[in-house]
């Protein structure tokens, strides 16, 4: 059926593993705020945890599971370390979430030829 296709194409089993990681790590609201956060810049654990509203060792908690994923970074700076998103792509995953979320929460039909960006950092 599918097969059949010439311009049919499925993912290895480790792209979609490490998709599905990925995605099993977005699945968290502070996850989410903490990554927002990072979006628009580096940034400590303290600073996260303010902006996120959750305890600096929950938000570092988070931020130890997301570098895993290679999700986040981190810079080590004496005693501190400062978190960055790790690269566009993270943008691209929140920024797809986030806009995805937006059309379901307002019942907006979503136009695939019209890209959106409005109010992503970087954007």
């Amino acid at each position: 059926m599918h097969s059949s296709r010439p311009e049919f194409d499925m993912p290895t089993d480790e792209q979609v593993h490490l998709a599905a990681e990925s995605f099993r790590m977005l699945a968290d609201p502070t996850r989410i705020k903490v990554l927002w956060a990072l979006l628009q810049g580096e940034s400590s654990v303290a600073c996260l945890a303010e902006l996120a509203g959750a305890a600096p060792t929950a938000v570092s908690q988070h931020l130890a599971k997301l570098r895993l994923a290679g999700l986040v970074t981190g810079r080590r700076a004496g005693t501190f370390v400062y978190y960055s998103a790790a690269n566009d792509h993270v943008r691209g995953l929140l920024a797809q979430a986030l806009f995805h979320a937006d059309h379901i929460d307002r019942d907006i039909p979503s136009d695939p030829a019209v890209p959106h960006t409005h109010g992503l950092p970087g954007r």
